[in-house]
């Protein structure tokens, strides 16, 4: 382990403490690039919006406030004891691109990031390796499902996505695996106000 990776892993026990997940709903998915996934349904659309929705973004402030945070704006809270931000970005157009999502919301090292599940893997696959990326987006699906329709749609002519586009039959074979058993087959989205 290195020493930024040291680092990360102690404000995150700090803050969080030693747990990944915060709920079965929002789980911290990777702790290099500080990324809090929410998830909120079982079944996507290919014209569903990636956004984050009401019900994800009150269930994210909710569990946050556990931590120490206090939401100062609509998209940020702040952890004042350990001086750490966590930011829901906004897209910048209705449609736009989920790999551009960070775009225009920097962060510090040691801030999070809070994202759909698609949002989250599309940052996962512009960071990794092709086998790790392999690996944590099969994982993310298993607890997450992940709109595989619009990650198809923006998947750009380049090396690193066109061997993930060979890999979409792969996460729709575990995805619907998953989204069939236990505990995900059971669990309600968000909005509907059952488990917020």
């Amino acid at each position: 382990m290195d020493a930024s990776s040291a680092g990360t892993e102690t404000r995150t026990s700090k803050t969080f403490g030693a747990g990944r997940d915060l709920s079965v709903y929002m789980t911290l998915v990777d702790d290099r690039l500080n990324i809090f996934s929410v998830f909120d349904d079982l079944r996507y659309d290919r014209s569903d919006a990636d956004i984050m929705s009401p019900g994800m973004r009150t269930h994210a402030v909710q569990q946050l406030k556990r931590h120490g945070f206090k939401q100062t704006s609509g998209s940020v809270l702040h952890n004042k004891a350990d001086d750490v931000f966590c930011y829901i970005p906004k897209p910048q157009v209705l449609g736009a691109s989920p790999f551009d999502v960070l775009r225009y919301t920097p962060k510090r090292e040691r801030d999070y990031y809070i994202l759909t599940p698609t949002q989250t893997a599309c940052q996962i696959i512009d960071t990794y390796s092709f086998d790790d990326a392999l690996e944590k987006v099969s994982a993310l699906i298993q607890k997450q499902p992940i709109n595989l329709y619009r990650l198809m749609d923006y998947l750009e002519r380049k090396p690193v996505h066109e061997t993930i586009r060979e890999a979409l039959g792969h996460f729709k074979f575990i995805q619907r695996k998953a989204v069939q058993s236990e505990p995900l087959k059971r669990r309600k989205a968000l909005g509907s106000g059952l488990f917020g």
